[in-house]
């Protein structure tokens, strides 16, 4: 009985990777489909793994440079840290391109699945983000067990995991956010508004690398988003169970240290039990049935909570069993709440959307409007839940609440990622089905699943957001803990200084992110006008592989690969920079207010540009349905104008303020003591 807490780590870490290799081999063993649908999908494959190998190489630099940074690191550093730190990163990236490798080879036999039924369709695509979903939370788990249970690295040199697997997050939602959206404007409107031809159409150039980016965007770099997000909210609880732990017993005694850990691995067998009720043969039923496998995971989920807290015969010191309980539950349901409100803002069958539709009617303009609108309004809720965990679960458990909040939100990750990743294997598979000429119906099935994949992918980077905002309470909370005794008021100058330092962070991050999906985009758009101007009979290309009228989708794929990489670049120097110069010569106090005005404004911001883009991306699509005059109408242009606006909001910015939030919040705790050192 006294081993349990720690021995759960190492077994639901090994389940998690197990059962993401048999569901890998399922999915592989799928048919493909024809000659035709398997050369696109080597087109995309190729594409996604080129760019990986591109932006990995590059990273490996970066990793470099930083971990011998932390080597020589006269306070808070050394091998442990640079040890833990780069495999955080690796375990990162790999996780991205385990994703990425199964999500390219499961759309084309999504497809093929499509072929024969809707049920054999989902079943396909939602393997395939199990897949993802389990290696994230196998490998994070596995990670921190290794270092901690392990090896028995310090907690401080624990955290160079974390700063691992948010560098490589911020690189690859920053880099993987601006391929997929400059050739997603591409596409939308050089195709679809210039040419008057589908997104999806063969004929257009920047088709293959649109599909490109749905995997590297949305797959891989969602993946390495919330592996951050999982990783970080474990190791920020037990650093603060660590600070109400008794002196003189060893971290990996103390039970509020290794909770965490082990809940997160509870989760990965509620989520694999909540994946077999993920099953529907009708359409309308779609929606319900990932939720219902979410919802099965969170009650599971309960009870293993209750039985670590209440039955496993723990003594948790300075906390009430119950109480902890009190707290897993709150995290719980403030992310299946938060994904509700989400998906409510988002969602094409709601009124928020049905009025940017009809908006729509009346131009570009009071469409982009209208989604600004529901954008700013959908931030109200959210915050409230979030300010409802955060004071309930504090009322509980203190600080150490929040933190273990966060890992209750998380800790169904399993399948909550599975049921995200699944929204660009559907839409890649629509795609397929598109490029591929395939009857009708295959397209109706596969734009189902495409339907439902735009709202649970909305409603995972709410989940996201929201993880986020715990996470980085806790990080902040662990920082105010070891600072010492400063003053951390408003009435501090300094702190103020910090503050406002800190919520003009995310605003020159998003700045630089939309201006950085622009500036590649402007790359596309002549590339795509070029290839139509310049292919003799491009317009009549019917799919052959050695056509001479056949597009140059390389030279897109390319396009994108070389923009993302030279503009990823500068948020991510501003990302670990910022806390580093301030910290250094502003002092520790100015630091705490950076972390405090970076969490305020960045939440809201994160919420605000998710929820209007989601927004934009289903009014277009429900204009498509047949409203308010279907494909080719006024109202239909004037709904992609506001897709495009949209699309970096959710797949490149929005995203990105995440990770923004926890990477600051990382270097600052993990170079705390040189700080401390330096400005002694």
């Amino acid at each position: 009985m006294d081993q349990i807490l720690t021995n759960l780590p190492w077994i639901g870490a090994g389940i998690a990777l197990l059962t993401a290799l048999l569901i890998q081999r399922k999915v592989m063993a799928a048919p493909a489909g024809n000659e035709t649908m398997q050369s696109l999908a080597i087109a995309i494959q190729d594409g996604a793994r080129a760019f990986l190998v591109t932006e990995y190489k590059l990273l490996t630099i970066f990793v470099i440079v930083a971990g011998t940074g932390l080597y020589f690191l006269p306070e808070g550093g050394g091998l442990n840290t640079m040890t833990a730190f780069f495999s955080g990163a690796f375990a990162s990236a790999l996780a991205g391109w385990i994703g990425m490798h199964t999500a390219t080879r499961a759309a084309v036999r999504t497809t093929e699945a499509a072929r024969g039924s809707l049920s054999a369709a989902l079943s396909v695509a939602f393997n395939s983000g199990t897949v993802m979903g389990m290696t994230v939370v196998g490998l994070g788990v596995l990670g921190i067990a290794v270092f901690f249970l392990g090896l028995h690295y310090e907690l401080q040199e624990v955290l160079g995991f974390s700063f691992g697997a948010s560098a490589i997050a911020l690189f690859a939602r920053v880099g993987g956010g601006i391929f997929t959206k400059a050739a997603d404007v591409g596409a939308d409107l050089v195709g679809k508004v210039e040419a008057g031809i589908p997104e999806d159409d063969i004929r257009n150039p920047a088709t293959i690398a649109d599909n490109v980016g749905d995997n590297v965007g949305d797959v891989a770099g969602m993946g390495a988003d919330l592996f951050e997000s999982f990783v970080g909210s474990i190791i920020a609880t037990m650093i603060l169970g660590a600070a109400m732990g008794a002196e003189g017993v060893a971290l990996t005694d103390q039970p509020l240290v290794v909770l965490p850990l082990s809940l997160a691995a509870v989760g990965i067998v509620a989520s694999i039990v909540g994946t077999f009720f993920v099953k529907t043969n009708d359409e309308s039923k779609i929606h319900s049935a990932l939720f219902n496998g979410m919802i099965v995971a969170s009650v599971i989920l309960l009870g293993f909570a209750y039985y670590l807290t209440n039955m496993a015969g723990y003594n948790y010191g300075p906390k009430e069993n119950m109480d902890l309980f009190y707290c897993i539950a709150v995290g719980l349901a403030s992310g299946v709440t938060i994904g509700k409100i989400t998906e409510y803002y988002t969602a094409m069958e709601c009124a928020p959307v049905k009025n940017i539709a009809e908006q729509a009617n009346t131009g570009e303009a009071t469409t982009i409007i209208a989604g600004l609108s529901v954008g700013m309004k959908s931030t109200a809720l959210p915050v409230l839940v979030i300010c409802g965990t955060i004071a309930v679960s504090y009322g509980f458990c203190g600080t150490y609440g929040i933190a273990l909040a966060a890992v209750g939100m998380l800790s169904t990750l399993g399948i909550s990622l599975g049921v995200d990743a699944y929204g660009p294997v559907a839409d890649n598979a629509g795609g397929m089905a598109e490029m591929a000429g395939l009857p009708p119906e295959v397209r109706e099935r596969t734009d189902s699943l495409d339907a439902v994949g735009n709202t649970t992918a909305a409603i995972g980077k709410g989940f996201a957001i929201g993880s986020a905002a715990l996470t980085a309470l806790a990080f902040f909370s662990a920082y105010a803990a070891n600072a010492g005794e400063v003053d951390l008021g408003i009435d501090n100058p300094n702190v103020v200084i910090g503050m406002l330092i800190g919520a003009m962070l995310p605003f020159l991050f998003a700045a630089m992110t939309m201006e950085a999906v622009g500036k590649a985009a402007f790359a596309m758009i002549d590339e795509v006008r070029r290839q139509f101007r310049e292919i003799p009979g491009i317009m009549e290309y019917k799919g052959e592989i050695d056509a001479p009228n056949r597009p140059d989708y390389d030279a897109c794929v390319a396009i994108s690969t070389k923009s993302s990489m030279q503009q990823m670049i500068m948020p991510g120097v501003l990302a670990i920079g910022a806390p580093i110069l301030v910290g250094m010569f502003g002092g520790v106090v100015m630091l705490g207010g950076l972390l405090a005005g970076s969490l305020a404004a960045g939440v809201m911001m994160a919420i605000f540009m998710s929820n209007a883009g989601g927004a934009w991306d289903n009014a277009k699509k429900l204009i498509e349905t047949g409203a308010h005059g279907g494909k080719g109408s006024d109202a239909h242009k004037a709904a992609v104008v506001g897709d495009t606006v949209g699309d970096p909001f959710k797949d490149t910015s929005g995203p990105a303020l995440n990770i923004l939030l926890k990477l600051m919040s990382v270097v600052s705790l993990l170079l705390l003591p040189f700080f401390i050192a330096f400005n002694s």
